[in-house]
């Protein structure tokens, strides 16, 4: 296999200091708009398997991921339908909100646009994995594993994200991509349930303590814009989905502050007489999450709530889930918990691609593929994933 990585930011570097760690692949080329970001992505690897530069359209890769932000996913992906190669992501096409009732009814949903042109891809023999990064990714594999596995009938699916990691020095200083973190969070959430289908709410609605395994705690979610919402009901008989983030009220604070100055806003505005975006602004002024690490201290927790009916007949909750520690991350890779966590998914999916256990064509969340191979790979990569009980108070 012959591996193409579009973006050598957080995430795409990560990706491969753990592919470094693997065979299953002969060569991986890191491509980025900075080449001096690409070379250094790739310093002390196998240079043998791994170089960096620009994209190469006369390049014959097996396997493109797509490791940019959302926002330039179109190009990518529709080149990968031309050049007939695999197409990964790790967040889909973004979402546009309804015009007039943002808050109660859904515009475009997040990869509708991908899942469109699904037949396409079909009937072109090729295959595109969409959200396989964290969440989504691991998260919709847990949900898949987790229905199958121990219940006989499903309720209600909610992915659940928490952390107490903490940055020294800053009061303010997201730990993923402040664009998409601003794109997902004021965004209108998604929730969907069976009898009514996709509806909206506002940002930042429902909180709920949920308890955090590993030492984290309780932490309270609330709704967050998230292709889980779109993928698991595709995939998983259910009632409800849903997917609830561990803001803080510090942080939400800042994003609805941003939201109501407009820094929030993607579209250019003129600053003596130069034309930029303000929300291009908020993220060159804050620092690069990615070279946060040193400073990190703290675990980071992604799974997946089910409740419903187990295998015994008897009403069950189980969370399905997967925790890092910075110190552990900073240690073996030499990349932060977060986008550590983030990039060994799509690694282990490419593992699976060129290895036949994962196969097909069209477009498809992680849930199309078997699950187990997945979850016995992550364990075989050295990175334990949990499941516990969930109990609720009276």
């Amino acid at each position: 296999m012959k591996i193409l990585v579009v973006g050598a930011g957080g995430v795409g570097s990560a990706v491969a200091a753990i592919a470094n760690e693997r065979q299953f692949f002969e060569s991986m080329a890191l491509v980025d708009i900075d080449e001096t970001r690409a070379a250094k992505s790739i310093d002390g690897l196998d240079t043998k398997r791994f170089k960096s530069g620009k994209a190469d359209a006369s390049s014959k890769e097996d396997v493109v991921l797509n490791a940019c932000d959302p926002r330039f996913n179109p190009p990518i992906f529709d080149a990968c339908f031309e050049a007939k190669v695999t197409y990964i992501d790790m967040a889909m096409h973004l979402s546009k909100a309804h015009e007039s009732d943002p808050y109660n009814k859904v515009g475009v949903m997040l990869g509708d646009e991908q899942f469109a042109v699904a037949e396409d891809w079909e009937d072109a023999g090729c295959l595109a994995v969409v959200g396989m990064g964290i969440e989504p990714g691991l998260s919709d594999i847990f949900a898949k594993y987790g229905a199958d596995t121990y219940f006989n009938e499903v309720d209600e699916i909610g992915v659940r994200d928490g952390a107490n990691l903490a940055i020294e020095g800053y009061d303010f200083a997201p730990t993923f991509s402040i664009w998409t973190t601003i794109e997902e969070c004021l965004n209108p959430p998604l929730v969907w349930e069976k009898d009514r289908g996709y509806f909206t709410t506002k940002p930042f609605s429902e909180p709920e303590t949920f308890f955090f395994p590993e030492g984290i705690g309780n932490v309270e979610c609330v709704n967050v814009e998230h292709e889980e919402v779109v993928l698991i009901p595709k995939y998983v008989d259910c009632n409800r989905v849903t997917f609830k983030y561990g803001l803080g009220d510090e942080f939400i604070a800042v994003l609805q502050a941003l939201h109501l100055t407009g820094l929030d806003s993607v579209e250019p505005v003129s600053v003596k007489g130069q034309m930029v975006a303000p929300r291009d602004v908020v993220a060159a002024t804050l620092p690069n999450p990615a070279e946060l690490g040193h400073l990190m201290t703290g675990k980071t927790c992604a799974g997946t709530w089910i409740k419903g009916t187990g295998k015994d007949g008897e009403p069950l909750e189980k969370y399905l889930y997967h925790v890092i520690d910075n110190e552990t991350s900073m240690n073996r890779w030499g990349h932060q918990a977060v986008v550590s966590q983030t990039a060994i998914n799509p690694v282990i999916a490419m593992e699976l691609l060129s290895q036949g256990t994962w196969s097909g064509t069209g477009v498809h969340g992680p849930e199309f593929f078997i699950s187990k191979p997945f979850l016995d790979l992550l364990e075989n990569y050295e990175c334990p994933w949990g499941v516990m009980d969930v109990e609720r108070e009276d």
